[in-house]
């Protein structure tokens, strides 16, 4: 397994493991001005990715994974994401910034008004331009922990067996 990073999706703790080793020792090789184990580390990348761009994806995934496991322990969370958009904005060319949880999802009030008046076209274009749909999940979540209380239990069970009937079998 020498020289290979693991392809995009594959979920062999080995090879995940082996990917994020690869990945510190190129950091470390950076971060230390070793010019030759940082070569040896790419040209081992370049070696086992034979025309495959998911290699460099990978590697990069790993590299951004321990990254962010560095500025995780170094920074509570919004200080991490200040020092971040910071660095971002120094970059003189291209996107400055990300939208974070905060910003990113659609304003759920108008998600669900527009599904409570079934206009799929304005419900299609809510999903389209979040860019994380993890986001817009988030705030269906909450919305729906804020509306439980209020649903009349014999109406919510009947809404429960419906989706468990939906369910897939091989759950």
């Amino acid at each position: 397994m020498s020289g290979s990073i693991p392809k995009s999706g594959d979920s062999d703790p080995s090879q995940v493991a082996e990917a994020k080793a690869r990945a510190a020792r190129l950091l470390l090789a950076f971060r230390h001005g070793n010019q030759l184990a940082y070569d040896a580390e790419i040209a081992a990348v370049e070696g086992a990715r034979d025309g495959d761009a998911d290699a460099v994806s990978d590697l990069v995934s790993a590299l951004c994974w321990i990254a962010n496991e560095g500025v995780r322990k170094a920074y509570l969370p919004e200080a991490g994401d200040q020092v971040l958009r910071h660095f971002a904005r120094r970059t003189p060319y291209g996107e400055r910034d990300v939208l974070t949880e905060e910003g990113a999802g659609p304003d759920a009030a108008q998600f669900l008004e527009a599904v409570a008046a079934g206009d799929v076209e304005v419900v299609r274009e809510l999903v389209r331009t979040t860019p994380d749909t993890t986001f817009l999940l988030g705030k269906l979540t909450l919305a729906l922990g804020m509306l439980l209380p209020d649903v009349p239990v014999g109406r919510l069970e009947e809404v429960l067996g419906a989706l468990r009937r939906a369910a897939p079998a091989n759950r």
